[in-house]
This record gives C-alpha cells, sequence and structure tokens, in this order.
C-alpha cells in the first residue's frame, strides 16, 4: 500500500525532527509518496508569504500532511500558518493525547487524557481591531454549528477507542450567551449518546485546578479553542511537556499532523532536538489512514527507546542526537515486522 502524503518540514529545528520520522515511517514497511513543501519563514523573501497557496493545494490533493513546527512571531509579523492552514482546510478538531511514559520525569505516572479542541472559532477567528490608540478589541465567535460539531468528533473519539466519558469545558457562568451555547451544544449532543459515554461539565479554570489534582478523573475534554489551546498544554505539561505531546488537526476532507511545540530556531542544525512529539504525531497519522496496527508498532516502539534510557536526547537525561534517536526507534520498529 502506498500513502501520497504533503510533507512540510517546517522551520528551525524542523527539517531534522522531519528527517528522524521519515527514517522510523519508512521502516514500518510501507510506503510513502512524499509530496515535499516548504512554507514558514523560508519562503517569505522568495514567494512574499508563510504559507504560498501551493501547500494548501498539496494538502488538498494527498488529504493528508505531516508538518514540522514553523515560528510564529509574537506581537507582529505574519499570522501564524497554523491557523492559517486550518481556517483553509476547515480542519475543525484539534486532537492532542496526553499520556505518561515511563522514562519521562513527571509527577504524574497515569495519565491518559485527550484533548478535543473546537479549531476555527472563538477568540482565534482572528478578528479584532484598534479602538483608538490605546485599546484594542478582540471579538469572540461561538456558533451552534460548530459546537455541535467538535462535541460529535469528541463523543465518536470516545465511541470509537473504548473511552468512557467526555467532559465539556467552558466558562457559561460568566459568557452566559457565547460559552453557554457551546455548553448547550454539547448537551444536546451528549444525549444522542446516553448510556454508551458519560458526559459531565467543567468551568475551565476549575478544570486546571481538577488535572493538577486527579488526572485521572478524566478522558476526553471537549473545549472551544482558546481554553482548548491553554488546557492541552497543561496537559502536556502533566506527561512530560511540548516535547512528547503530538497533534492532530482534523477535517472532513483533509488531516494535518504536527507536534504542539516551536522551531526553536537557536538549536537549528545542532542534532539535539527530540522528535518524539512528531514521532508521536506520525503514529496519529497512521491510524487516521487505517494503519492502526501500524501506528501501535511506532508508538510503542517510540515508548520502548524512551524507557529504556540507552538511546535519548538530552532533554530525556540522555547524550543522543536527533537522528541516533530516530534510528533507535526506527530499529525496533523493523524488528517489531
Amino acid at each position: 500500500m502506498s500513502y501520497a502524503v504533503t510533507l512540510i518540514p517546517g522551520d528551525g529545528i524542523g527539517p531534522e525532527l522531519a528527517d528522524a520520522t521519515r527514517n522510523v515511517l519508512e521502516a514500518t514497511g510501507l510506503v510513502f509518496d512524499w509530496d515535499i513543501q516548504l512554507a514558514g519563514e523560508a519562503t517569505i523573501a522568495t514567494e512574499g508569504t508563510p504559507l504560498p497557496e501551493r501547500v494548501i493545494d498539496s494538502i488538498r490533493r494527498t488529504g493528508v500532511a505531516l508538518k514540522g513546527p514553523i515560528t510564529t512571531p509574537i506581537g507582529s509579523g505574519f499570522r501564524s500558518v497554523n491557523v492559517g492552514l486550518r481556517q483553509a482546510l476547515e480542519l475543525y478538531a484539534n486532537v492532542r493525547p496526553a499520556r505518561s511514559l515511563v522514562g519521562v520525569k513527571t509527577r504524574y505516572t497515569d495519565v491518559d487524557l485527550v484533548i478535543v479542541r473546537e479549531n476555527t472559532e472563538d477568540l482565534y477567528a482572528g478578528i479584532e481591531h484598534r479602538v483608538g490608540p490605546d485599546a484594542a478589541e478582540s471579538i469572540k465567535i461561538i456558533t451552534r454549528g460548530a459546537s455541535q460539531r467538535i462535541a460529535r468528533y469528541a463523543f465518536e473519539h470516545a465511541v470509537r477507542n473504548g473511552r468512557r466519558k467526555v467532559t465539556a469545558v467552558h466558562k457559561a457562568n460568566i459568557m452566559k450567551l457565547s460559552d453557554g451555547l457551546f455548553l448547550e451544544s454539547c448537551q444536546q449532543i451528549a444525549a444522542e449518546y446516553d448510556g454508551r459515554v458519560a458526559f459531565e461539565d467543567r468551568i475551565v479554570d476549575n478544570m486546571c485546578m481538577q488535572l493538577v489534582q486527579k488526572p485521572e478523573l478524566y478522558d476526553v475534554l471537549v473545549l472551544p479553542n482558546l481554553y482548548g489551546d491553554i488546557v492541552s498544554d497543561l496537559a502536556a505539561g502533566l506527561v512530560g511537556g511540548l516535547g512528547v505531546a503530538p497533534g492532530a488537526n482534523i477535517g472532513d476532507r483533509a488531516a494535518v499532523f504536527e507536534p504542539v511545540h516551536g522551531s526553536a530556531p537557536k538549536y537549528a542544525g545542532q542534532d539535539r532536538a527530540n522528535p518524539t512529539a512528531l514521532i508521536l504525531s506520525a503514529a496519529l497519522m497512521l491510524r487516521h489512514l487505517g494503519e492502526t496496527a501500524v501506528a501501535d508498532t511506532v508508538e510503542g516502539a517510540t515508548r520502548a527507546v524512551i524507557a529504556e534510557g540507552r538511546t535519548v536526547t538530552y532533554d530525556l537525561g540522555g547524550t543522543a542526537g536527533t537522528q541516533a534517536f530516530g534510528a533507535a526507534v526506527a530499529e525496533r520498529v523493523r524488528d517489531a515486522r
């Protein structure tokens, strides 16, 4: 079986992570037809944009992309490439698993969460403007259609993966109309799954406290865009940080898989970065392609290399480089075939 996949190496450490991850994927025995597309800072000088239309066209053609991290300037400069891809391709579901890994030092050992974040509206719709020289205004957009769509995705994910509960996270006690609509929409969808998947809701600030105190009580969380961005990083912190946190952006016609961490330009070209997050994102891609057994093999090999601790990167307490870590995972994948 051959799979056409758009590969966006990204900025900074991205190309090194992409090389290590390709090594792992090609060790599975599957055949990948890579369409390599540059985007980010590197294309501004040559094409005048960090997100050329050819990148979007490629993903529309292949239906799936594996993407390295891309730098997003703070406060000024070009708009997030990630946001641009999500909106252009209607990638409405951001999915970020957070699962404890043996060998990664954290305060917790039993975290197993899935954060499902609405990806197209809320404050991230980017509708904002100046109100005079000393004030700015952003508009929060919540619609019933998008809220019901993400809630249904969360419940279907729970059903497909044998998950026990979905928790809707909101601030409807204060934002009674916008977050109230999100909560109402989740409640309406939850009624369709009554008896199959349990449902509850939590106010977002309380949810953050609860995750720090007792993460084992939670399973699948569904959130609007902004809260989902924040809570998914919190969940990543419970299992060791963004360096081990995979991510997926799913739509009806396309999907983009990417790590959540930044491009770390000061480490570019040094063969020091940890490729775990991109490798685990590739495992999510394999599941999306229907290659569940192969995905299990890739995830299991990654976990085994980390647990063994002999060939891990400096952030995991080792001395191995990016490519050596990827090669160790690839070897275990080949051994498991």
